[in-house]
């Protein structure tokens, strides 16, 4: 029997990757107009599987899913899918935990330089007043040998840890899940979160949205960060307290920000931090490659189209339902 999967929402030019990759499993795409949750709810009655990028999959979603078997994530983070419910209902939830690793990298390597160099600045002025109308009073570091921070020394850390080295910077990491050891051969030293925040030029966030990193930079930690650092977040918009940021940027506390996301995730155009002049915006497009996205596409469908054929997923985030007795997939090989 044919099954059916629900794209929640997608932020690419088509789905034919998904559509071609799921026909070898027999199953054919249901897109939803729109990622409110009454539309969700109404449309996951009636499927075997779930995909979603950005979408909230909340608890009543996966009520609804009453067939579904498989929920997969377009990405990295799960903090938009009820995972707990999911996993009461016996279903399985995958996502792709290691694609866009260079492209986010160099996201923030490339916010880092344009702020660092005031790209951004330089080429408003000059194409709105003139060459050389800017002067060259503001503050421009000279890389080598200033100290980069990074938070979450997972494999996109790692890869900034690697990039930033390459301008000659000291790397120092802050991640309660990884040891010294694993961070000195990754080219960092293993530093406590003030430590980091008081001796770091640079700051790139790569923590995941769970209870315990809702706002781990609010106003404590920006209190004790350099007049002249820098914060970035190309993770998640809520691991910055967004009111704490506002305030030390007017104040001077710290030097400036760049920004891939913000906490409302549709912000509107008046938006204070998106406005601000020490701040660098960039709409969400950290993760983005022609090559990431078709990657990304193949991978999260190949998750659940595995399921349908009683394969293991590659990545299951909620492995604990495996050995559910209510678990709805059938012939996982435990």
């Amino acid at each position: 029997m044919t099954k059916k999967v629900l794209i929640t929402d997608y932020v690419w030019p088509s789905v034919e990757p998904e559509k071609t990759v799921l026909a070898k499993a027999d199953a054919t795409l249901i897109i939803a107009p729109n990622g409110d949750e009454s539309t969700l709810i109404n449309l996951a009655k009636d499927v075997d599987g779930i995909l979603t990028c950005f979408a909230k999959v909340t608890d009543k979603v996966v009520e609804s899913a009453e067939k579904c078997v498989v929920i997969g994530r377009y990405g990295v983070g799960v903090d938009n899918i009820a995972v707990d419910k999911a996993t009461q209902q016996g279903i399985v939830v995958t996502y792709v935990p290691d694609y866009c690793v260079d492209e986010v990298s160099d996201h923030v390597i490339g916010l880092i330089l344009a702020w660092n160099r005031r790209i951004v600045l330089f080429d408003r002025v000059t194409k709105n007043k003139g060459w050389g109308v800017e002067g060259l009073g503001m503050r421009m570091m000279r890389l080598r040998g200033k100290v980069m921070g990074i938070v979450g020394f997972g494999r996109i850390g790692r890869a900034v840890a690697d990039k930033a080295r390459g301008f000659g910077m000291t790397i120092l990491a802050s991640d309660p899940v990884v040891d010294a050891e694993s961070m000195e051969r990754g080219g960092a030293k293993k530093v406590e979160m003030d430590e980091l925040l008081r001796a770091s030029d640079f700051i790139s966030l790569h923590s995941p949205l769970i209870p315990s990193t809702i706002h781990m930079i609010g106003r404590k930690e920006l209190a004790v960060m350099k007049s002249e650092a820098f914060i970035v977040n190309a993770a998640r918009g809520g691991l910055i307290d967004e009111d704490a940021l506002f305030e030390a940027l007017e104040a001077g506390s710290i030097a400036g920000a760049g920004l891939d996301v913000v906490e409302d995730v549709a912000p509107p155009l008046d938006h204070r931090l998106i406005q601000h002049e020490n701040i660098i915006v960039t709409p969400h497009t950290a993760f983005f490659s022609q090559e990431a996205v078709l990657e990304l596409e193949e991978r999260a469908a190949g998750e659940v189209a595995k399921v349908f054929q009683s394969e293991m997923p590659d990545n299951v985030v909620n492995s604990e339902v495996l050995s559910r007795n209510n678990l709805r997939a059938t012939g996982l090989d435990l």
